[in-house]
């Protein structure tokens, strides 16, 4: 991962080299031991910084001979850019596939304009947009604050309860030293007297656009058995697309794509929930987070509250929810951080923040009605 921050002010090509050569040795590998590359979504004008590298430049700045690539803006979410590398190497389309997410959000934006909130630039918005932006609803916080304003009117969870997550995540962020808010701890209090930004949804309840780089190299199995390290297996993977494509018109907004993903990632693994010692879930917003516990089953559905209020996601916790600091604290990497950190954690190189003997992670990405799910082992 390189260096991540806000109004860096760096081109992105210098955040991407700085992680892929920095993975490239963690590995063990070379230059021309790469020869796949893959990416999420793939370079993109539309939106200030959101995804300006696309495979074809990144391939040359490195010097690499790639025999195979993909850029996947329709897929399981963000973790689609992590899938078809697994099933490319699987297949023998590649040996080492270089998966990488660059951006440049924060210094990108302007008053007038931000990556995560579209805005048509002056032409027709067509899609589910086209029904969204006309009454209002022009961010993604927007939509999560209906799923949030439902889930809690069915279930009972509470914004101290969300509160909980977010400063559990803070508090994790200090033991990261690459974490955007490291030195920056949070308590409840300021948490709760932070500005609304679409009720129910707080400051702190949103993610944090940011500078920066991160890259993951998925080996065929046999080759990366000459890696550094001892390679971390992908036990399993899920996904799932739900209802319509569209956030706010599904059957049941307590619901995402998230719970199809898990029951399709458990039906592919004799592994149980159970099994798990660290969890990376995705939180462009903090109601995301009980969705995706409540997905894989770390309970049942509606009782992520009472799990929470129990300590379970939260630091010394049972099932520690993105032990980095995640995207409320860390920085939205688009879900590419929150398994950084599960790797790190597998791995043991999680320092202070290290969870004991951790074995098996299990990560989701996405929200609303796309979604990815994956089980990684030491």
């Amino acid at each position: 991962m390189s260096k991540v921050g806000r109004n860096l002010h760096r081109a992105a090509m210098d955040h991407l080299l700085d992680a892929a050569i920095e993975a490239i040795a963690d590995a063990g590998l070379t230059r021309d031991d790469i020869d796949g590359i893959s990416t999420y979504p793939g370079r993109s004008s539309v939106a200030p910084g959101m995804s300006p590298l696309g495979t074809g430049e990144v391939r040359n700045a490195l010097g690499l001979n790639t025999r195979w690539h993909s850029a996947t803006p329709e897929g399981p979410a963000q973790m689609s850019a992590i899938m078809v590398a697994a099933m490319a190497v699987a297949t023998g389309q590649a040996r080492h596939v270089l998966c990488f997410r660059a951006l440049t959000e924060s210094s990108s934006q302007t008053a007038a304009q931000r990556a995560s909130v579209p805005t048509g630039g002056g032409g027709r918005i067509g899609g589910w947009l086209g029904y969204l932006l006309p009454m209002g609803a022009i961010s993604a916080t927007n939509w999560m604050a209906w799923v949030a304003t439902r889930y809690m009117h069915e279930y009972g969870l509470t914004r101290g309860q969300l509160g909980a997550l977010a400063v559990g995540q803070r508090t994790f962020a200090q033991a990261n030293p690459r974490a955007l808010f490291h030195g920056k701890p949070l308590t409840l209090e300021e948490y709760m007297a932070a500005r609304m930004i679409s009720t129910p949804l707080g400051l702190f309840d949103c993610d944090i656009p940011i500078d920066g780089a991160c890259v993951i190299i998925v080996s065929a199995s046999d080759a990366a058995r000459h890696c550094a390290k001892p390679p971390l297996r992908i036990e399993a993977m899920g996904a799932a697309m739900r209802g319509k494509e569209s956030w706010d018109q599904q059957p049941d907004l307590t619901r995402m794509a998230a719970h199809d993903a898990g029951a399709d990632l458990w039906s592919r693994t004799a592994l149980t929930p159970d099994d798990v010692d660290v969890l990376a879930l995705y939180d462009g917003f903090s109601i995301q987070i009980p969705l995706w516990i409540e997905a894989l089953g770390f309970c049942k559905r509606g009782e992520a509250p009472g799990f929470i209020a129990d300590g379970h996601p939260l630091p010394g916790g049972r099932f520690p929810v993105n032990t980095g600091g995640g995207q409320l604290s860390a920085g939205r990497l688009h879900g590419f951080g929150l398994l950084h950190e599960a790797c790190m954690q597998l791995w043991g190189e999680g320092g202070e923040r290290q969870v004991p003997d951790a074995r098996v992670a299990a990560c989701g990405m996405g929200g609303g009605p796309l979604a990815g799910a994956m089980l990684l082992v030491r």
